[in-house]
């Protein structure tokens, strides 16, 4: 049997699923709902037999689908879910963040608690390889218990989408959801505990300062500190620069505990790689003991076929995997609807402390915030 997948919204995001679905075994695109017309010629030219759908209703009414995607702005995922979640009981993989505001988090908690097929949120930074490696030590405590865990990304500004839907905090919840929810999903899965204060310093300060749109300046941050208190005693740290595209590694994440420190270095997408710095680096891993025995370096390399199929290390690959599994062979969803909104919680909250300049306390089941 194959499994045939729908998909909202084919833009950057939703291309880099359809390629890595292509990878699976016995899965193929079958239907697309996409109103841009550029965006359909470019699907046609990854999938030349796909159908275009004339709305999410036509969409969820095809009998030859088993599973969806929801790939669409990060404004739309919690309505076009909820739309999703009312008319079917497909499995659906929706993309990060699920949602850009407060008010829809009890809404999406409360529809996908009786959904019966498999619910996956959409964080592939879990399956980086060497970020797979780095939770894999983390739990043998290799370096002993964690104390504190940073997550370092300096990177290139965001990318121009269709509309220009993400220049608008009102479209991406912030830039701490829109982009930074993963790091705040590492870390609540690395602590095995839940946030209990964030503080937060960023700012607009190089990016977007000189574009408008329909009169409109920019207000997504391109620059922040973010620190999270956790339950359990742990200290979390985001730095994140988005001017820093000439950087060697995009992200380095770190773990600190009694017996030594872990490291994990991983490059940004290759297609933006400066090749006037000659080859891209590999992804590490290295662990420094606090004892002087000198570091253990360990190269993990990537699959050539999944780096050329997406701009994540081929994280997007395993995600699928894993959902594909679900849905065939009854596993267990890793990502789960509770760990995509309360990565949105962390972001959201960090957003606010920005806002008014306070630390923000989080309720001890993660849920809410003040």
């Amino acid at each position: 049997m194959t499994l045939g997948y729908g998909i909202i919204g084919c833009g950057m995001m939703g291309q880099e699923h359809i390629r890595n679905i292509q990878l699976l075994p016995q899965a193929s695109v079958r239907a697309v709902y996409e109103p841009d017309p550029e965006m359909q010629q470019r699907i046609l030219a990854l999938v030349p037999e796909v159908r275009f759908e004339a709305s999410i209703e036509t969409l969820l009414a095809a009998p030859d689908l088993d599973a969806l995607v929801i790939a669409s702005p990060n404004f739309m995922h919690a309505e076009q879910l909820l739309a999703v979640l009312a008319q079917t009981d497909l499995p659906v993989l929706v993309e990060k963040p699920l949602v850009t505001c407060r008010e829809d988090i009890e809404r999406i908690r409360q529809a996908a608690a009786g959904h019966r097929a498999p619910l996956w949120v959409a964080m592939e930074y879990r399956y980086m390889p060497p970020v797979a490696a780095l939770l894999g030590q983390i739990r043998s405590g290799a370096h002993g218990v964690t104390r504190q865990f940073s997550v370092r990304e300096h990177r290139f500004p965001f990318l121009t989408k269709v509309g220009d839907w993400n220049r608008f905090n009102k479209n991406t919840g912030g830039t701490l959801v829109e982009k930074c929810c993963h790091f705040f999903d590492l870390m609540r899965l690395q602590s095995q505990s839940e946030a209990i204060r964030v503080f937060a310093s960023g700012g607009i300060d190089v990016n977007h300062l000189d574009e408008r749109y329909d009169g409109q300046a920019p207000d997504i941050l391109d620059n922040a500190y973010v620190i999270v208190d956790f339950a359990n005693g742990q200290r979390a740290l985001l730095e994140l620069c988005m001017f820093a595209e000439g950087s060697r590694y995009q992200e380095e994440l770190c773990a600190l505990g009694e017996r030594g420190k872990l490291e994990a270095s991983v490059p940004g997408p290759g297609r933006f790689w400066n090749t006037e710095l000659g080859p891209a680096p590999t992804p590490q891993l290295v662990f420094s003991p606090r004892q002087p025995s000198g570091p253990v370096i360990t190269s993990i390399p990537v699959d050539p076929t999944l780096l050329a199929a997406g701009d994540h290390n081929g994280s997007t690959y395993y995600q699928h995997l894993g959902f594909y599994r679900a849905i065939t062979d009854g596993q267990a969803v890793e990502v789960s609807v509770a760990d995509g909104l309360k990565a949105v919680v962390l972001g959201l909250a960090a957003q606010q402390s920005i806002a008014t300049g306070l630390a923000v306390a989080i309720s001890n089941d993660g849920w809410h915030f003040e």
